[in-house]
């Protein structure tokens, strides 16, 4: 089993920054990728980063040039650097984490960012 905790949601003004964190929780598996998603009410959850364990990182069109993504492996952590929010990037963010060897797919709870025009 593997446990995600995200944080770092909040309510800004647009052009304001944050920072979102998950943070993985697990003694038994390697995790192959990790990354963000976004969903708003009454659509599908979206991709917003995702930091696979080789290849390219993958961006969301929308949000291409001000938000970045990192990983700290040894932590099993993963980061979303948002910038220049705009209030189109409201919704709850969803950390996710694949397994290595098995393809499960994890999430976290969510945490909501919610930007003021």
């Amino acid at each position: 089993q593997v446990q995600l905790v995200e944080s770092g949601g909040g309510l800004v003004q647009a052009g304001e920054s944050l920072r979102l964190s998950c943070t993985a929780s697990t003694s038994r598996f390697t995790l192959r990728a990790m990354g963000w998603y976004r969903q708003v009410p009454g659509k599908e959850r979206e991709l917003v980063a995702l930091f696979p364990s080789g290849g390219t990182i993958t961006y969301a069109d929308a949000i291409k040039g001000r938000f970045t993504i990192s990983r700290n492996r040894a932590h099993n952590a993963v980061y979303l650097q948002m910038n220049s929010l705009k209030p189109e990037d409201t919704g709850t963010y969803f950390c996710n984490a694949v397994v290595a060897g098995y393809g499960t797919v994890f999430w976290g709870q969510g945490t909501q960012v919610t930007v003021s025009s």
